[in-house]
C-alpha cells in the first residue's frame, strides 16, 4: 500500500507487484490562514482523513490485511509537523506558508555561503528549519512546547507506527542534513540559530527500511493488520519519479502538482548556488531539483474559486480542457503569470492576467494560465541547464499529467519528448516500491521499478510550435521584470 500525504489531498493506493493499481480511496484536506502568508492544517483532521482513506481502499480491494507486505507512505517537502514533549499533535504548517520570507532572507544575508556548502541549499519562506527559527523568534510559546520536529508524511508514519522517525530524502530536501554524507549536522542547527533544537529532530533512517510496524491501535482505526511493516517513506517528489519509471542517473522528472519540481537523478549531487535544493534518497541516488510552487496549484485555485462555483461541477477540469481545445495559440494570446503563492524570485510576486482584449474568451484564459506554468517550469530548467544538467527527454507526472492539453505543450515549449506514466498515481506508487524493496520483495530499486511501472504515451514536440513559445517565452520573462517593483510596492502597502 502507498499513502500519499499532499498540501491538499491524502491518498491510499494498494497496488499488486506489477504496479497495477488494486483499489485507491482519496479525500481533501482543509487548509486555514490564521493570518497572511500562513498556511496550516490540523494534525487530527489529517490523521482522521489518513484513518478514513485507507479502511475505504481496503474495503474496495476486498482483500484480506493480511495479504498487505509493506506500508510506505509519500508526503510534501518542507513545511513544518510538530509534536509537543507528550508527542500530541502540537501545530502543521504546509509548505505553501509564507510567513518566514524575512526570516530567510536574513538568514541567507548571515550564513546563506556556508548554510548552502553544507546542506546545498539557501534558507526560503516554507523552508524546515526556517519554519522552526521563525517559531523560535516569534511563538517562544509552541517553541518551549515542541518535542519533535516532523515532516508531513512523518506525522503519519507515527501515528502508524508510534516511532518518531525521518528518512534521509525529506530531511535532505528541507536543508537539515549535511550532503553528500546524508546525516543531521552540529553546524547546520547553530548557523540556523537552532543549536538547542537537536533533541527535537526524529531517528533518521533510509526511505526503505522498515521505521516500524502498525500497531494494535492503528490497526483497530484503519483496517490494517497489526504488524504490517512500514517503511521510511519518501519527499513526495522522488516517490512520483520512481512511481512514473525514473530511477537511473540522468533521467528527468518534470512534475505538475502543487509545485512546479523539474528534477534529474544522478549519482552524486550538483553543487551550484543557483540550483534550488539537492535531494539524497540511498547512497549515489541523489536528485537534482528546481522548483517552486507555481504549478498546478494555480488550475486548482481557479477551478474551486471560478469554474465550481458555476454550472460546471461534474468535470471541472474536463470542462478547462475542452474551452483551451477550441482557442488556436496566437501571438498576442495573454499572459498569466503563476504567483498565487509567490515565487522563487520573490516572495512577494503575485499572479495575474496581462494583455487581454475584448474578444479574449475563458479558453484565452485558461491557456494563458497552463502557458504561464509551463514558462516556470521551463525557467526552472533553464536553471538546471546552467549547472550543467541537461536531458534530451523526461518523464511527466502530477495532475498537470492527466490534461489531454499539457503534456503536448510541455513537448513543444521544451522540444524534447514527453513521456507520461501509465500509473496515475505515482506518489503512492513510489512508495508502495520503497515498501516492496523494503521487505525483500524486490532485490533494488532498479528491479521493483522495471516490474512495477509502465509508459501509456509519448508526446513528441511540435517543431513549429517550439518558435511560438520561444518568442511568448522571452516576453512572459519580460514581463515578470518589468513587474517587479509593481509587486515590492504591493508588499511595502501589505505592510
Amino acid at each position: 500500500m502507498g499513502l500519499d500525504a499532499g498540501n491538499t489531498v491524502i491518498k491510499a493506493v494498494l497496488f499488486d507487484l506489477a504496479g497495477r493499481q488494486v483499489a485507491m480511496s482519496a479525500l481533501d484536506g482543509q487548509s486555514f490562514s490564521p493570518a497572511p502568508g500562513h498556511v496550516e492544517r490540523d494534525l487530527g483532521e489529517l490523521w482522521r482523513n489518513a484513518q478514513t482513506v485507507i479502511r475505504e481502499c481496503l474495503e474496495k480491494a476486498g482483500v484480506e490485511p493480511s495479504q498487505i507486505a509493506a506500508v510506505g507512505c509519500a508526503g510534501h517537502g518542507n513545511g513544518l509537523y510538530l509534536l509537543d514533549k507528550d508527542h500530541e499533535p502540537l501545530l502543521g504548517i504546509q509548505s505553501l506558508d509564507t510567513r518566514a520570507a524575512d526570516h530567510a532572507g536574513k538568514l541567507r544575508e548571515a550564513h546563506g555561503d556556508r548554510l548552502h556548502a553544507l546542506s546545498l541549499q539557501e534558507p526560503w519562506p516554507s523552508q524546515t528549519p526556517t519554519l522552526l527559527a521563525w517559531i523560535k523568534g516569534n511563538r517562544p510559546d509552541l517553541y518551549a512546547r515542541t518535542g519533535t520536529v516532523l515532516l508531513c508524511k512523518d506525522f503519519i508514519t507515527f501515528k502508524l507506527t508510534g516511532e518518531r522517525v525521518s528518512e534521509i530524502s525529506d530531511m535532505s530536501g528541507c536543508g537539515l542534513l549535511r550532503l553528500p554524507d546524508n546525516l543531521y549536522d552540529r553546524e547546520l542547527l547553530e548557523l540556523y540559530g537552532l543549536g538547542e533544537a537537536e533533541p527535537m529532530l526524529p531517528h533518521l533512517v533510509e526511505p526503505a527500511d522498515v521505521a516500524g510496524h502498525v500497531t494494535a491501535e492503528a490497526a483497530a482505526a484503519t483496517g490494517l493488520k497489526e504488524g504490517t511493516p512500514v517503511v521510511g517513506g519518501y519527499f513526495d517528489v522522488i516517490a512520483s519519479a520512481l512511481g512514473s519509471g525514473v530511477v537511473h542517473p540522468g533521467e528527468a522528472s518534470i512534475i505538475a502538482g502543487t509545485w512546479s519540481i523539474n528534477q534529474v537523478f544522478s549519482e552524486a549531487p550538483i553543487v551550484d548556488k543557483a540550483m534550488f535544493m539537492a535531494s539524497g534518497f540511498a547512497p549515489g541516488r541523489f536528485v537534482n531539483i528546481e522548483s517552486s510552487a507555481t504549478s498546478a496549484a494555480n488550475l486548482e485555485w481557479y477551478v474551486r474559486e471560478l469554474v465550481e462555483r458555476g454550472k460546471h461541477h461534474d468535470d471541472p477540469f474536463g470542462y478547462c480542457n475542452a474551452r483551451i481545445a477550441e482557442v488556436t495559440p496566437a501571438a498576442d494570446d495573454p499572459f498569466f503569470h503563476p504567483f498565487l503563492y509567490g515565487s522563487r524570485l520573490g516572495a512577494d510576486f503575485r499572479a495575474g492576467f496581462y494583455g487581454l482584449a475584448g474578444w479574449h474568451s475563458e479558453g484565452h484564459l485558461l491557456r494563458a494560465l497552463f502557458e504561464g506554468v509551463l514558462f516556470e517550469h521551463r525557467r526552472h530548467i533553464e536553471v538546471l541547464g546552467r549547472t550543467g544538467v541537461t536531458f534530451d527527454r523526461a518523464v511527466l507526472s502530477g495532475g498537470g499529467s492527466r490534461s489531454p492539453v499539457w503534456p503536448q505543450m510541455f513537448a513543444d515549449c521544451l522540444g524534447v519528448p514527453i513521456t507520461v506514466a501509465e500509473a496515475r498515481e505515482t506518489g503512492a506508487l513510489g512508495a508502495a516500491i520503497g515498501g516492496g524493496v523494503g521487505v525483500g520483495l524486490f532485490a533494488d530499486y532498479e528491479t521493483a521499478v522495471a516490474a512495477m511501472t509502465r509508459t501509456q504515451k509519448e508526446y513528441l514536440p511540435v517543431t513549429t510550435m517550439k518558435s511560438h513559445y520561444d518568442r511568448r517565452y522571452r516576453t512572459y520573462c519580460k514581463l515578470t521584470d518589468a513587474l517587479r517593483s509593481f509587486w515590492a510596492d504591493m508588499h511595502v502597502m501589505d505592510e
